[in-house]
């Protein structure tokens, strides 16, 4: 660890900002990119652990279905301002900082919750949850040790994490809340998240310092909506973020109604749905782990970016259509393969078109359209739900992207690989 720390420090001049592929082996790259993995494993894990527990937490305390909106609400609109201010902390302080920021706000986020006997302290132990993303610290980690051709791959292999993290967090926080109690998990994500913060301390090599006293002054604000429009102003890059808005935007909308749809539409029990929920993480595991990284090695990254916008569209003819569980279970596979391709190739896509020293803000910016979604969502879903019924999710995902894919046909993204600045 000290002599991979002493040979980061050393390159504070290095083009790249951060872990530069001239500044680490080829071994401790990939050592360095596992340590990231698990991290991002663990991280998940926990973070669906308290997902489980919500809920029933929430209605120990005496929090209506409208008092727990809220407190969703809340939760979504930290994350949306929080991803931001998070990726442009990683590209001043570095990368392995950032990521031991996440995992310590993790760690008071367990701790806040597992003192909440109250109401208020309940909203309270929301507000950590503005540091606490974990993905867009990894992949800041992955996109400072991986050359351009690399990327994406390891990229998508980050899929793999959040399978694992949807079944084993899913699984392990409802035995544990059933069988000892509801604040248990809690206090299982608290030592959890202490020890993510002491693995990403110690074998996550030193960041380089910002090239210059220039950039710091320039980029100083860790806020700002002028350094958003400026990354936005960079070749192809506004074209592939809308697309990135806009293709999964829909079938975010029916994945927020998805606990009332399995119980109203498909009439699932919930240990039923969580089968459902295991299931999907299965297909998450299978996809992001042996077929993104492949296609991606074999195919051009605008290739695979089509090619999930016109499976996303015949998903949504498939849900437009669906009647039972059991067609959704089979529209499943083709939903999480357009899904997991659609995020790994326009986060590999754009940390690409802007500056090294941009990728840690580039990141945030991405990481905040699952947020948005989350907090616009239910209530947009919610009519859509109540005054046209499950289908029009289908239809409106069949439209949206039929639109965007004979967008990306037509026109010609500009797209150029800016390595430093």
């Amino acid at each position: 660890v000290s002599t991979m720390n002493a040979k980061t420090s050393s390159a504070g001049e290095e083009e790249a900002s951060g872990m530069s592929n001239e500044t680490l082996g080829e071994a401790k790259r990939r050592q360095v990119i596992r340590v990231a993995y698990v991290i991002a494993a663990l991280d998940l894990t926990f973070l669906f652990m308290q997902m489980g527990l919500m809920p029933y937490l929430a209605k120990s305390l005496g929090v209506d279905s409208v008092g727990f909106g809220y407190l969703q609400t809340i939760f979504g609109v930290l994350q949306l301002v929080g991803g931001y201010i998070f990726g442009r902390f990683a590209d001043q302080f570095g990368a392995r900082a950032a990521l031991i920021l996440s995992c310590a706000s993790g760690s008071i986020f367990f701790l806040l919750l597992s003192l909440s006997t109250n109401i208020p302290l309940l909203f309270l132990s929301r507000l950590p949850g503005v540091f606490m993303h974990g993905i867009p610290g990894a992949q800041k980690v992955i996109t400072d040790v991986t050359t351009p051709s690399q990327r994406a791959g390891a990229l998508g292999k980050l899929g793999f994490c959040f399978g694992v993290g949807i079944i084993t967090g899913s699984a392990v926080g409802g035995v544990l809340s059933t069988k000892f109690g509801v604040y248990v998990p809690t206090y299982v994500g608290l030592v959890g998240s202490l020890i993510n913060t002491l693995i990403a301390v110690i074998w996550i090599p030193s960041q380089t310092k910002p090239k210059s006293d220039h950039h710091m002054t320039e980029h100083s604000d860790l806020f700002s909506i002028r350094e958003i429009l400026r990354l936005m102003k960079f070749p192809g890059v506004m074209e592939v973020f809308i697309v990135k808005v806009f293709a999964g935007f829909p079938i975010g909308l029916f994945m927020i109604m998805f606990s009332i749809i399995s119980m109203d539409f498909f009439g699932l029990e919930a240990v039923e749905s969580g089968y459902l929920m295991s299931y999907f993480g299965v297909l998450q595991m299978v996809v992001q782990g042996l077929v993104v990284g492949k296609l991606a090695s074999r195919c051009s990254e605008m290739t695979l970016l089509r090619l999930s916008v016109f499976v996303f569209a015949g998903v949504g003819l498939g849900m437009a259509l669906m009647r039972t569980v059991w067609h959704y279970c089979i529209i499943a596979a083709p939903l999480v393969f357009a899904f997991s391709m659609l995020g790994t190739i326009t986060d590999s896509i754009l940390t690409k078109a802007v500056p090294s020293s941009d990728t840690g803000a580039m990141l945030g910016i991405c990481a905040s359209v699952q947020p948005l979604t989350r907090t616009v969502g239910p209530t947009i879903g919610g009519v859509l739900y109540k005054q046209f019924g499950v289908s029009s999710f289908g239809y409106l995902q069949l439209m949206v992207n039929l639109g965007l894919f004979v967008y990306l046909l037509k026109s010609k993204i500009p797209l150029e690989e800016m390595k430093s600045q």
